[in-house]
């Protein structure tokens, strides 16, 4: 299917964007420029204290912990970036934060025509940020787009075939009976397909049909958006002009910007803040049961702990409640099982949960002498080395000595990801459980989120047996089992489920903060005076 003039101008566009990129790369070692009317202006953290009110609702300054690896909507599998992704881009469907249920985002309807086959409609009339319009051929090579991606396995390898039917029609034909097709396309960034095909680089230079669009990036500091005024979704249009993520590491930092008004909304809350916050009438701050499970990962490709008896030993040994006590300071639920436990179809069968006798049995069990069985656990955040800090103490007690190392969070993803690290205090989230346990365990996802590169016929068998159950009912019964394999395989030691805290400052409404830590900012505006 040809675009004729469009596709020449998506063309011509794609090449500008390759240039600004390049001109972008100068730019970052130059003097900042002064900001041109229309453009987000980034101001120093000190300086907004001392803001017009008028311009701070003009602008929403978020505070993080860590900087995104890129930006890149598939060659990725970090939170930080999925913060961003969410700005810029839309997929055909999208997950409600609240009940995590898939919704219609740029499909117009679907229907489910057999066993295999999907027919999506578009929405007419949706613009990329490059001035190109959206249709088929755009849903059909971001899917293709994304499949040449390790990372993206868990939520593309359903798909087959993706066919177009007209301009507003596509079929997408899946691997066999998949039940989770409405939610795996919630994952799916669409894109400009003639973007694709000229080599943009979507790291530099994000370009979606969302509801803000990407300005700059300043690495260390801050990125910076600012509102689409072309957004397609009537009901979801933001009100906010600007928004600015700054980078700020550490969580005592992150508190004092927000109670100072250098920021407006802060997304990790130390733990140990939350009491202060909770106290400051200017501010509040949300709770919710989330998704995420975060856990000791290890690496059973390496020694010692390709030894099943030497991981359930380690897992035995870590008092979890003590976790949830030093590292946040109370605010999560202790975990043993490999399956979220906010998901139906987790279990605690067969875990190893703490036990420092039976820890000291399964040491004995393994043959491995504890005394040349020292390793390294690699963390990026203050909660994390908390955590390794307790972890530490408790395989201590067994014998076993482990090393600390902080690394920068890219540089951790990256390690982790790989296979090259030994341990690490990490953690994953999903809307559902399948994408947590394919995400997670499935042979196919190593190198991407299978961070205890398990491969493992039983775990695969199972994980695809529960894509094709359409049934709730019977899927849970094969999600049941394939828990209590993994906890008796211990891929990990699982630690705590946490606890989604947001603060922000009162003035701020529409805040929605979803179980899985997402928020849509696009639905967030400031009270009116």
């Amino acid at each position: 299917m040809q675009k004729n003039m469009q596709g020449k101008m998506r063309k011509a566009v794609a090449l500008a964007l390759a240039g600004m990129a390049i001109l972008g790369i100068f730019a970052a070692c130059a003097k900042e420029p002064a900001p041109q009317e229309g453009t987000a202006q980034s101001q120093p953290m000190e300086e907004n204290q001392g803001a017009a009110s008028a311009q701070r609702r003009d602008t929403l300054t978020i505070a993080t912990e860590s900087e995104p690896p890129t930006l890149h909507p598939f060659d990725q599998k970090a939170v930080t970036t999925g913060y961003m992704t969410a700005l810029v881009y839309n997929r055909l469907t999208r997950i409600d934060p609240e009940t995590l249920e898939p919704q219609l985002d740029l499909a117009a309807a679907y229907e489910n025509v057999g066993e295999t086959e999907w027919v999506f409609t578009l929405r007419q009339g949706v613009k990329f940020h490059d001035g190109s319009s959206l249709d088929a051929q755009d849903v059909k090579a971001s899917m293709e787009y994304a499949q040449t991606f390790a990372t993206t396995r868990d939520y593309t390898s359903f798909c087959k075939e993706v066919q177009v039917v007209d301009d507003y029609t596509v079929k997408i034909v899946t691997d066999g009976p998949y039940a989770m097709t409405l939610n795996d396309l919630a994952s799916l960034c669409v894109l400009p397909s003639e973007l694709i095909d000229a080599g943009a680089d979507f790291n530099e230079t994000p370009v979606g049909t969302g509801p803000y669009r990407f300005v700059e990036w300043v690495r260390g500091d801050r990125l910076s958006f600012e509102k689409n005024q072309e957004f397609f979704d009537q009901d979801r249009q933001p009100s906010i002009r600007h928004i600015v993520w700054r980078v700020v590491p550490e969580g005592s930092s992150r508190t004092i910007a927000l109670q100072a008004g250098e920021a407006d909304f802060v997304m990790e809350v130390e733990a140990a803040d939350i009491g202060r916050l909770e106290e400051d009438e200017t501010l509040r701050v949300q709770k919710n049961d989330g998704t995420r499970l975060n856990f000791f990962a290890m690496n059973s490709e390496i020694a010692p702990f390709d030894n099943k008896l030497f991981r359930k030993a380690v897992s035995s040994a870590i008092d979890r409640d003590a976790v949830v006590t030093v590292a946040c300071d109370g605010e999560a639920q202790a975990a043993v099982s490999h399956a979220s436990p906010a998901f139906a179809g987790s279990s605690d069968v067969n875990a190893a949960g703490y036990d420092p006798e039976k820890a000291k049995e399964y040491l004995a069990q393994s043959g491995i002498d504890p005394e040349k069985a020292s390793f390294t656990c690699v963390v990026s955040n203050d909660t994390a080395r908390r955590t390794a800090e307790v972890i530490q103490a408790n395989l201590a007690e067994i014998g076993v000595k482990m090393d600390i190392e902080s690394m920068d969070y890219a540089a951790h993803l990256n390690a982790i990801m790989s296979g090259n690290y030994t341990t690490a205090v990490a953690g994953y989230t999903s809307s559902n459980l399948y994408s947590f346990v394919s995400g997670l365990y499935h042979s196919s996802a190593v190198n991407a989120a299978n961070l205890a590169r398990v491969q493992d016929p039983m775990v695969d068998f199972l994980i695809d047996t529960a894509k094709t159950q359409l049934d709730p009912a019977e899927q849970r019964e094969t999600f049941v089992k394939l828990s209590e394999y993994l906890n008796d395989w211990t891929a990990f030691a699982p630690l705590y489920q946490t606890t989604v805290v947001r603060a922000y400052h009162k003035d701020l409404k529409g805040v929605v903060v979803g179980k899985n830590g997402n928020v849509p900012f696009e639905l967030v505006h400031w009270a009116e005076e």
